[in-house]
This record gives C-alpha cells, sequence and structure tokens, in this order.
C-alpha cells in the first residue's frame, strides 16, 4: 500500500541541521495500546463467496461457504469477525441449520458436535448488507459510487486493514492464510475483477447480469481480498505467459501506454532482483476514484485514479518508479509474504518502498538512486521533527493504519539500503531470495527476517536490528577534522548529540570516511561505539576534502563546519549528495564573491540535474528542503512567500541568468529558474514568462511561469491566468497554480 503523501510547511527543517536539537514529542505515541498477534482455534482453508451487487439499491445478498480444520480438539462453536452485513442463515455442509449469534462486529456460529484437532469443518453464510453508497468510496468493505463529471459508476472493496469482514464473514488478520473464491453477479454492461485466475463468465440476458467466477488458488491474507465492478475498458498486456491487464475508464484509455506501458518491464526487474519468479496466476492493475495512491490486493492492484496521465506528464508525473513500481512489489513482500500482525509492517511496506530505490538504481542509475534515497530520509526527518519518534518495530496502535507512516515506509526503506551496504550485494540478493523461498504463502516477523540473514548470509546483524527497528531514532552527528602539518596526521571527532532521554540509543556502526589530498585518496571504514569518537589518520598533505560517510549509507542529521575553500572544492568534486549538500552550506556565505559565481556555474553545467536544481532554487532565495520523496518538484504553496535572496546578489545580473537557466533540459530546474524570476518581482520579464508558459512542455515549469506572473504584479496576464484555471493537467497543478497568482495580483 503507498499512502498519498501531503507536503506541508517546514521552512527550517534540513537534512543537515545546523545544531543539536532536543525533539517533543507532538504526538503520544506511547498512549496507544499495546497489541499483539491474536491466538487462533483454526486456520481458515477456503472460502467460497458468492455475491450478487445491486447497484440501483446500493446493496448485496451474499453467501460464504467456509472451510477450516480445528486446531484443537473440542471445537464446538466458530467466531468469525462480521460487521456492516447483517446475517439470516447458517447450514452445515449437508444444508442443516445452524445455530448462530451476531454480537457486535462477530458472528458466532455452534456446532451440535464437537470437532477434533485436524477435522474438516465447512458450513454456509448467508448474508445481506444495504446503503452502502458513499461519495469519497472510504467504506470499509463495499463501496458504491455513483457516476460523475470525472468518472464512471463503480463498485470497489476496501478491504485493508480490516475492511474483508465487511463483505464477508471471515478470520480477518494477516496472521492466517486462505485460498478464496468470488462467484460475483452485475448488471451486464459491467467488467468485474477479483483475485487470482478468471474460471468463467457466465450471462443472464433475463436478468441483465453477468457472474464472474475467479479463483485464487493460493493462499492468501483477506485483506488482500479485492472486488472491483463497472464499466471498465481491459486493455491486454503480458510478461511471456503472464497476463498483465489495465482496467481504466473509457475516457483514459488514450493514456494508458503513457501510464502502464512498463509494468511487465517493472515485473521482470522485480523478479530478478528479489530472486523469486512473480508467484501469482495474473497482474492486474484498476484505477478507482475517490481513494489517493494505491492498495495492492493480492494478483491486482487498486490505484487512485490520479495516477493517469497523457505522454506530457510523464517527465514529471510518471508514476512507474513508485506507484505502480510499489504495489507490484507488495505482490512479493505483503503478499506472498505477510507481515503477522501490524507490529511488522515493514516487511510489507518498507520493502514495498525499496523497491523504488531499485529500480531507480536499474533505470537511471546510482545518482537518481541517491537522490531517491535523500527524499526518503527527508520524509521521515519531517515527521521525526513535526510529530513523534518511534521504533519501527512498534506494536502500539489504535487502529492498524498508524503504523503506516514515515517510519514504517521511508525510513525502513532507508535502513534497508543501509543494509544492502552493510551485507554486500551478493549476499544481500541471497537474502531476499532465500527468505522469500522460504516463507513463501507464509506469515512472518522480524525475528523470521533476522534468523534468515545468519542462515542465508553468515552474517548477525541483531546489532542493527535492535538498534535501528526496535529503538526509535536515529543519529545526529557533530563532525569536526584538522590537520596537524608537524604529525602528517589528520584528526576526526565524531560527536552524536541526539537527546537520548526517551530511549533513542547511542548508535554502534561502521561509517567510511574519505580523505582526498592534492596527490591522493585515502577511503577507511572505522566503527563508531561512543558519544564521542576520535579517528586520526596518516596523512602527508593537507586535505582538500574530509567526506564523513563516503557513500551516504548512513541515515542521520549533520554538523560538519567547513571551510569556504573546502566546500568549493566538494561542490566540484563529490558525488551528488555531497554536492547538493555543499550548495546548502555554502548559500550562506554568499558574501564570499566566489560562491555566488561557483552556484552560477554549477547551476550551468554539472552534469546532474538535482545539483543544477538546487543551485538555482538556492539562489532563487528559497530555503529548506529541496528533495523530499515523491515530491514532483513542487515549491509547497506557503512557502512561495518565504524568500530570502542571499546577500550580495545582483538581481540585474540574476535575470538573465535565471532566463538561460528557464530553458535547461531538465523540468525541475527550468521550474526552479522560473520561480527564481518571478522572485525578482519584475514585470519586464511578464513577456518571457508567459512564452515559457506557452511554449514548455512540462506541467511544473508551466505551473513555475503561473506563480512567477503573479509575483510580477502585472495585472496585463489576468485573462491568461483566468484562461489557465480551466485546463486540466496532472494533480490540477495549473488551476492551482493559476488561481494562487491570481489572488495574489488581486492583493
Amino acid at each position: 500500500m503507498k499512502l498519498r503523501t501531503v507536503i506541508t510547511p517546514y521552512l527550517s527543517l534540513l537534512l543537515f541541521f545546523a545544531a543539536p536539537v532536543t525533539l517533543a514529542q507532538k504526538i503520544d505515541v506511547y498512549s496507544r495500546p499495546v497489541q499483539s498477534e491474536p491466538s487462533r482455534e483454526f486456520d481458515a482453508i477456503h472460502y467460497r463467496i458468492t455475491i450478487a451487487l445491486d447497484d440501483r439499491k446500493y446493496s448485496f445478498q451474499a453467501e460464504n461457504t467456509i472451510t477450516l480444520t480445528p486446531f484443537n480438539d473440542g471445537f464446538s462453536k466458530c467466531i468469525l469477525d462480521a460487521e456492516t452485513f447483517t446475517v439470516t442463515r447458517v447450514v452445515d455442509e449437508h444444508s442443516r441449520p445452524l445455530r448462530f449469534e451476531q454480537p457486535p462486529h462477530q458472528l458466532v456460529v455452534f456446532f451440535p458436535t464437537a470437532s477434533g484437532y485436524g477435522d474438516t469443518v465447512r458450513f454456509t453464510v448467508s448474508y445481506h448488507a444495504e446503503h452502502l453508497l458513499d461519495s469519497t468510496g472510504h467504506l470499509p468493505g463495499i463501496n458504491f459510487m455513483e457516476a460523475s463529471a470525472t468518472h464512471p459508476a463503480q463498485i470497489f472493496t476496501q478491504s485493508f486493514a480490516r475492511g474483508a469482514r465487511h463483505w464477508f464473514p471471515c478470520y480477518d488478520q494477516p496472521n492466517d492464510k486462505a485460498t478464496q473464491e468470488v462467484i460475483a453477479t452485475v448488471r451486464s454492461d459491467y467488467t468485474l475483477l477479483s483475485n487470482g485466475r478468471l474460471v468463467e463468465v457466465t450471462e443472464d440476458t433475463s436478468r441483465g447480469t453477468r457472474t464472474f467466477h475467479w479463483s485464487q488458488e493460493l493462499p492468501h491474507a483477506t485483506y488482500l481480498s479485492t472486488l472491483i465492478a463497472g464499466p471498465y475498458e481491459v486493455i491486454k498486456d503480458s510478461l511471456g505467459s503472464l497476463p498483465i491487464n489495465y482496467w481504466v475508464y473509457k475516457k483514459d484509455v488514450k493514456d494508458v501506454k503513457s501510464t502502464f506501458s512498463r509494468t511487465p518491464e517493472i515485473i521482470e526487474v522485480l523478479g530478478r532482483e528479489y530472486g523469486y519468479d512473480y508467484p501469482w496466476a495474473k497482474y492486474d492493475q484498476a484505477t478507482i476514484a475517490g481513494i489517493g495512491g494505491g492498495a495492492e490486493c493480492t494478483s491486482a492492484s487498486e490505484l487512485g485514479h490520479g495516477l493517469m496521465h497523457d505522454e506530457r506528464a510523464e517527465q514529471d508525473f510518471s508514476s512507474y518508479g513508485w506507484l505502480i513500481c510499489h504495489e507490484a512489489a507488495h505482490q512479493w513482500w505483503g503478499d506472498l509474504i505477510t507481515c503477522r500482525d501490524w507490529t511488522h509492517t515493514w516487511l510489507n511496506e518498507s520493502f514495498g518502498t525499496y523497491s523504488e530505490v531499485m529500480f531507480a538504481l536499474y533505470d537511471k542509475g546510482e545518482d537518481d538512486a541517491a537522490v531517491n534515497v535523500l527524499g526518503k530520509i527527508n520524509q521521515y526527518l519531517q515527521e521525526a521533527h513535526t510529530r513523534y519518534m518511534r521504533p519501527i518495530v512498534f506494536p502500539r496502535w489504535n487502529e492498524p493504519g498508524e503504523n503506516f507512516d514515515r517510519h514504517t515506509y521511508q525510513k525502513g526503506a532507508v535502513l534497508i539500503h543501509t543494509m544492502r551496504w552493510l551485507l554486500g550485494e551478493r549476499p544481500f540478493h541471497a537474502l531476499l531470495s532465500y527468505f522469500l523461498h522460504a516463507h513463501a504463502f507464509l506469515s512472518v516477523d522480524t525475528h523470521d527476517f533476522t534468523a534468515m540473514i545468519k542462515e542465508a548470509t553468515g552474517q548477525n546483524l541483531d546489532w542493527f536490528f535492535e538498534e535501528w527497528f526496535f529503538k526509535p531514532g536515529h543519529p545526529v552527528f557533530d563532525v569536526h577534522w584538522s590537520w596537524d602539518e608537524q604529525q602528517k596526521r589528520v584528526s576526526l571527532t565524531v560527536a552524536q548529540t541526539q537527546d537520548t532521554s526517551q530511549g533513542v540509543p547511542i548508535f554502534k556502526m561502521p561509517v567510511v570516511i574519505n580523505i582526498e589530498t592534492p596527490d591522493t585518496v585515502l577511503s577507511q571504514r572505522v566503527w563508531l561505539s561512543s558519544a564521542i569518537d576520535t579517528f586520526e589518520f596518516a596523512c602527508d598533505r593537507k586535505p582538500l576534502m574530509v567526506r564523513f560517510d563516503e557513500g551516504n549509507h548512513l541515515l542521520k542529521e549533520l554538523t560538519f563546519e567547513k571551510s569556504t575553500d573546502e566546500l568549493l572544492h566538494q561542490l566540484k568534486h563529490d558525488d551528488v549528495i555531497g554536492r547538493m549538500w555543499a550548495i546548502s552550506e555554502l548559500i550562506g556565505r554568499t558574501e564570499d564573491p566566489r560562491v555566488i559565481n561557483a552556484l552560477m556555474d554549477a547551476a550551468r553545467t554539472d552534469p546532474f540535474w538535482a545539483v543544477r536544481r538546487d543551485a538555482v532554487y538556492r539562489l532563487a532565495g528559497f530555503r529548506g528542503i529541496t528533495q523530499m520523496d515523491a515530491d514532483r518538484g513542487l515549491v509547497p504553496q506557503s512557502r512561495l512567500d518565504s524568500v530570502d535572496l542571499p546577500t550580495g546578489l545582483d538581481r540585474t545580473k540574476m535575470r538573465p541568468f535565471f532566463k538561460e537557466r528557464a530553458l535547461d533540459k531538465n523540468s525541475q530546474v527550468r521550474a526552479a529558474a522560473l520561480y527564481g524570476l518571478g522572485n525578482m518581482g519584475t514585470k519586464e520579464e511578464v513577456r518571457f514568462l508567459r512564452e515559457r508558459f506557452e511554449r514548455d512542455e512540462s506541467y511544473v515549469a508551466q505551473a513555475a511561469a503561473l506563480r512567477a506572473m503573479g509575483k510580477c504584479g502585472d495585472r496585463s496576464v489576468v485573462d491568461l491566468l483566468k484562461k489557465a484555471t480551466t485546463i486540466d493537467s496532472p494533480r490540477n497543478v495549473l488551476r492551482s497554480a493559476a488561481s494562487w497568482a491570481l489572488d495574489r495580483l488581486a492583493r
């Protein structure tokens, strides 16, 4: 599952803090009740759900035949999770009535004769539900949605995390798996999707209905069950013999290629990365109105309709590298293996999120993957600083969804990346394959995974999991270095300044120190083990640059005081993350005339887009984070007026610079330049901004041009802005930008 990310204002938060901070929990997660994996009285084997859906009355009639085996002798009653619907009848496998009760949240079925351990018990529950219309699509269980201007009528289920019990009686916890059939009847102009293999479709012309029989023949958890129906167009694709289908509204057929065409490639890449072929009968993706992000279901994914985009939007809003990749990864991590309870959600979601990094490595290379990781670090740090810090493995929640946060998604993904470095490439991939094969179609917990590390790689990472998964927080480093010319030695002091009063540890971990001199480069791995560690390195000449955490393997905050000379060298010669960090440090030193020229040079000539973007962004006067996970290069609206132009900036010199950079080959660099031009606040640039709005092929750059027009104060653009509010665009970026600009001009 990928939750929709909302970027909120955070003006001073940076990846690397200037000073240690004490964090106060704004949300007391430790006041939440302690939860534990429930015990089971039986093992569910199979659910056979026969359901008739009436979209005129927003209701359904259904039967569920349940097959199970008891875990003990004397099994005389069965307690199932059951909500929303009313049970009318229960019969045994010979159609004899069984006594039942339906207290709140449950169905209790009584058997006249007790069964023993391992016996097969089968019975059928008849039930119905009404008044399931919900315009938001947020009902647990089955949702009926009426047609609107943006989508046709549709029916779909919300089974996560406890929603399956709202449309069929079952044991609705992730520590049990069963096979399943769905035999669903809908109006004849609807197509219907469910888990597994499509067995048959039958039509009743007299009733004007069609019945779809789907069979999920490998066991899965109930929260992964799905039913989606509507007047869908089904576009067929494949990966070899694996059927892959895209379920979209008729009006979106033209955008299927730009949105979904890389799905087979993603499935193939992930199977190779995990060392386990795709495990299910097919893979479907269906768009649904009213939901943000997506939700994995076994052999199918429910995706918010907002991911659809035209070919022009691919440069800014392509979903294949995050949402499509993320939900596809769940077919292994979450569906094939499933967390035993919601304490261990990271096994589902951290791996799903890390798949985005894996695909970035494959698709775009190490630099883009590094920036992807940086974005995830920043997302986690924002939550840590503005909401709470908690262990990743965390047994406290009111509802399971509370554990589906940036600790589970982004922090967990970054730690998998760190674990990859600790283990090494071949052992890491061997571990993934070994774990998936050993636990396929089972429910697992963190201890299963740590035990498998030892078996698959011979390494003991218990220390790593104890610090990073079972305790909260992250290291906050204050690093200093000096060079002794007489002794020809570099001394490096590393202090961990994080507040340890609320369970955050002093972290013990390896880190790579890189020392570059005019003659050579020394790289050495050392172990941090104390609140203050000091290391000495033989070094014949004064270093040009000392790098802490070469390779960017650690999730951290960092203060590392450096000279302007060292930062200017770092801006030219370090890796992508180091160059971006140097920009964030240098922007506070623009009283030195070399700095602005160096930043302008980086914005023009750096080979990597994110470095050019950051240089332009800082010169434009914006502070705060420049790289967020899936931020799509959008400056938060609340930050548009928070502009602090660098000291010594010559506006007459910067205007042609921003106009030049507004023609960069990368859309995010162009957008940053257009924002910068708007921050110059001169009416003389309106003509250029209009031209860029009309000619630029990027929605994000166009939106930046519109906002910049609003800042220039020239009301001659009002008609253009009003027209722009009527233009459709991904996430309504043009409408939003034009409306903001109109409001700005009206002040």
